[in-house]
C-alpha cells in the first residue's frame, strides 16, 4: 500500500540521517527540486536510476551497511512512486501531506512539519500547490480565527482513492523478491523501527 512507502520513506530518513549524508557517493548528489515535478530542474527520477552491479566489491561493502541498504530502497520507492505522480504534478511529499490530512480534520501548518518531518517552508510550498489542483484548502481554525490550518478536500479525497491500486503496483514492484508472509514481516519490522525512531 501507499501508506507503507510513506512509512518506509519517513523511516528512511530519520534512521539514515547524518550517517547517510557521510557515507553516499558524490554521484548521489542532487540539488534540492521544487515541489511541482514541472518545474525545471534535474528530475528526482534520475538520481541513482543508472543500474549497478551488486556483485562489485564496493557494491558488497556497502550492501553490508543496513543503513545505506535502507536510504537505496528509500530511493528507489520514490522514482517508482513519483514516476506515476508526475502525470498529475505531484511528488511523494504531496501525497504523504494529504494522506496526513484525510487522517484529520484539518492541522496547522506547523503540526504538519512536525508530524511529516519536514522543513517548515517545504511545508508552505507543498500546501501552495496543494491548493492550486483544489487538494487541499487553507480555513480559519476553529480554535483560534487568526490561526489557519488546513484542510483535505473532497477532490483531494477523490485523488486519494484513484491512487489505492497504483500504489499497491508501485509496493509490488519494489518488493517482487519477496513472498506475502516476507512483506508481512517487513512491514511489521519497518514499522517498529518508525515507532521507535519517529515518536
Amino acid at each position: 500500500m501507499l501508506s507503507s512507502i510513506v512509512v518506509a520513506d519517513r523511516s528512511v530518513r530519520h534512521a539514515v540521517g547524518q550517517h547517510v549524508r557521510t557515507s553516499r557517493l558524490r554521484t548521489e548528489a542532487r540539488p534540492r527540486e521544487p515541489a511541482i515535478a514541472g518545474q525545471q530542474h534535474a528530475p528526482e527520477h534520475a538520481v541513482g536510476s543508472a543500474p549497478i552491479d551488486a556483485r562489485e566489491p564496493w557494491m558488497r561493502g556497502l550492501h553490508a551497511d543496513t543503513g545505506y541498504l535502507l536510504y537505496r530502497l528509500g530511493l528507489r520507492s520514490g522514482q517508482l512512486f513519483n514516476a506515476f505522480l508526475q502525470e498529475s504534478g505531484l511528488r511523494l511529499r504531496h501525497y504523504a501531506l494529504l494522506r496526513f490530512l484525510a487522517t484529520s480534520e484539518g492541522a496547522l501548518q506547523r503540526e504538519l512539519s512536525t508530524s511529516l518531518g519536514y522543513d517548515p517552508s517545504a511545508i508552505v510550498g507543498l500546501v501552495d500547490d496543494l491548493e492550486r489542483l483544489g487538494f487541499a484548502e487553507r480555513r480559519p481554525s476553529p480554535d483560534d480565527r487568526r490561526s489557519r490550518i488546513v484542510v483535505l478536500t473532497e477532490a483531494g479525497r477523490v485523488f486519494l482513492r484513484d491512487t489505492d491500486e497504483a500504489g499497491s503496483r508501485v509496493t509490488g514492484e519494489l518488493l517482487r523478491p519477496l513472498d506475502a508472509e516476507e512483506r508481512d514481516v517487513l512491514h511489521t519490522l519497518l514499522l517498529r523501527v518508525a515507532e521507535n525512531g519517529l515518536g
